[in-house]
């Protein structure tokens, strides 16, 4: 048999691909369904000029327009988007994530939704996620997203920060994984990531544990995931809850003092967080009031500044009754004793929550 010459080979394939094509169209209805919900940020920020990267106004940008912003995002999912707020992430409060934790699951429970995206400033971005971590009920992908550089910049990085999210969102392999945070080509866990440099776009590391996996031309790989409770496995709700309670960080440092603690107290604190020195230490005057804090009812529990590591409990933790945050950084150690102390003030409950989640 007279061997095909190559060009027709080519021509061949090139049939063979229309025809599957033809047989079998891409169509809109088989995308998932995503929806944005947006809180301002720099993804959404403008500055005076494309070289601006620092002086601008976060939250510029409504929805639509970041949507529209992003060239060929309509291929990875069929979407809608709702603004909740348009703020800078360092005015998130409590009772805002409250709120959006409540559109969300909302929005998961209805049959027409497969995934939800966040955009979101990065300065809080962890805690959100790790809030929403807890308390969202859906093993469908909720991920949050934003940038490091405003929407004008002239290497502005939201564009394709939020169509991994989006593609992320509408994968299944991203169902079960709890909340997760898309930045810079990788997939986070909400418990673990956090923001590691003042202006890099590289900013969100996993310390210790890495990265869950990558996000690359849509293209969604997991390595890891992650065991930690979380989502439909929390035994935390915001049902029937009307407000959080008050959780305080105290800062840990040399020449340690005894008025902050004792100011949080005052102003009602029922949690105190001391972001301690090395694997948690305190200085002694602090140690002090932190007790007598403790004698109050107030819930006392060692984390660390240091940035990664384990704060191990030590029998003067026993003696004080002090619970530690395991490897949860001080802001997120102030989330989960928030959900805490909304069923228990028992430490050795405390104690119990920290090691699960």
């Amino acid at each position: 048999m007279a061997a095909i010459p190559g060009m027709k080979i080519k021509t061949l394939l090139f049939l063979l691909v229309i025809m599957l094509l033809t047989a079998f169209p891409l169509s809109a209805e088989n995308l998932p369904r995503v929806v944005i919900l947006a809180t301002g940020g720099t993804i959404a920020g403008s500055a005076a000029s494309p070289s601006e990267t620092k002086e601008y106004k976060p939250g510029v940008l409504d929805v639509m327009a970041l949507i529209r912003s992003v060239p060929g995002i309509d291929m990875a999912a069929r979407l809608s988007g709702e603004q909740i707020i348009d703020i800078g992430s360092n005015q998130m409060t409590d009772g805002i994530m409250v709120k959006l934790a409540r559109r969300v699951n909302a929005l998961l429970a209805q049959n027409d939704v497969d995934g939800v995206v966040i955009t979101h400033g990065t300065d809080t971005m962890e805690e959100t996620a790790y809030f929403l971590n807890l308390c969202v009920k859906s093993v469908k992908p909720v991920v949050l997203v934003g940038s490091m550089r405003p929407a004008t910049a002239m290497s502005a990085d939201g564009p394709l920060n939020l169509f991994n999210a989006v593609s992320l969102a509408g994968s299944t392999s991203a169902r079960g994984k709890g909340v997760l945070v898309a930045m810079n080509d990788r997939i986070h866990a909400a418990r673990d990531v956090t923001k590691t440099n003042t202006t890099n776009a590289d900013t969100f590391k996993t310390p210790d544990f890495g990265c869950l996996g990558y996000v690359l031309d849509g293209r969604v790989s997991f390595y890891r995931t992650v065991t930690r409770r979380h989502t439909v496995g929390s035994e935390f709700s915001l049902d029937g809850i009307m407000r959080l309670p008050r959780v305080d960080i105290v800062y840990g440092h040399a020449e340690g003092e005894k008025e902050l603690t004792k100011a949080a107290v005052k102003a009602g604190a029922e949690g105190i967080v001391h972001a301690g020195m090395g694997d948690g230490s305190m200085f002694g005057l602090t140690r002090d009031a932190l007790r007598e804090a403790r004698k109050k009812g107030v819930v006392i529990v060692r984390s660390s500044r240091t940035g990664s590591g384990m704060v191990t409990a030590v029998a003067e933790d026993r003696e004080d009754d002090f619970a530690t945050a395991d490897t949860l950084n001080p802001q997120k150690a102030r989330i989960l004793l928030l959900f805490a102390l909304t069923r228990t003030k028992d430490t050795d409950e405390i104690r119990r929550i920290f090691g699960e989640y």
